[in-house]
């Protein structure tokens, strides 16, 4: 990676290390030292050795192919439920900055924080909190190939042509995350924020039918229609409106 000036103009703190076990983790140790460590620190690496994504599901990747980008908040809402809007935020801000790289593509976020390019997962997003901090963790699939797929629903970059500018990409990602976060800390109301909006116009998941894992083993196949103003999935199935607070989705494909 090169030395990211504009990506250090938008980061409070930027770290870029060759390898980390879980960026995620490595930046949650972290949190206890506002100091040092203050709000929009940034912890990177291209090669991460021990990620994790939503659910505990391991995420790895071969080394270069991907980026593990973990970022410090601090500067947060007052509410748990404007708190709550934090990984889809993080989904928006990250799929506005792929957009802005990939302008012939479809870029869009799959319920709750995943980013889809022409409905292909490039991006995963996982927010874990740390004492009165957020930590959000993204990695974004650059230079992997066809045969490194972890699964056949993925892309990168580099599959569809395009040479990412990684210092670009986390400049424009940092911007988006900064200031959607400061319209939700002011207002503390996703809503009143503009983020509902833009996380509605974003979200590939509207609209379409989808599966749904839900806690206990049970599942519920529906069409999604609306995010509610507390960020949940509202779905309708054999005439019933069902708010979905937590689960795994798929996009049922047709046949």
């Amino acid at each position: 990676m090169r030395d990211l000036p504009l990506a250090r103009e938008r980061a409070a703190r930027l770290d870029v290390v060759a390898e980390s076990g879980s960026t995620n983790a490595e930046l949650r140790s972290h949190t206890d030292d506002a100091e040092a460590w203050p709000h929009l620190s940034v912890l990177l690496t291209d090669n991460q050795t021990a990620g994790r994504g939503r659910l505990d599901r391991t995420w790895l990747a071969p080394a270069g192919s991907a980026l593990a980008i973990s970022v410090l908040l601090r500067a947060l809402p007052a509410t748990p439920t404007a708190r709550g809007w934090i990984p889809l935020l993080a989904g928006v801000a990250m799929a506005d900055a792929i957009a802005a790289q990939l302008p012939e593509q479809r870029v869009a976020v799959k319920w709750p924080n995943d980013v889809l390019v022409d409905d292909h997962k490039i991006c995963g997003i996982l927010a874990e909190a740390g004492g009165d901090a957020v930590v959000v963790g993204a990695g974004v699939n650059t230079a992997m190939t066809v045969e490194q797929l972890p699964v056949p629903t993925a892309t990168s970059f580099a599959i569809v042509g395009v040479t990412v500018d990684d210092d670009r990409l986390l400049a424009d990602y940092l911007r988006q995350l900064d200031l959607r976060l400061a319209a939700l800390t002011e207002t503390d109301d996703a809503v009143a924020s503009g983020l509902h909006a833009a996380a509605t116009q974003r979200c590939a998941t509207l609209g379409r039918r989808v599966r749904i894992s839900l806690p206990g083993g049970r599942s519920l196949e529906a069409l999604a229609t609306a995010l509610d103003a507390d960020g949940r999935l509202l779905v309708e199935s054999d005439g019933a409106e069902h708010a979905i607070s937590a689960g795994d989705v798929v996009h049922v494909r047709s046949a």
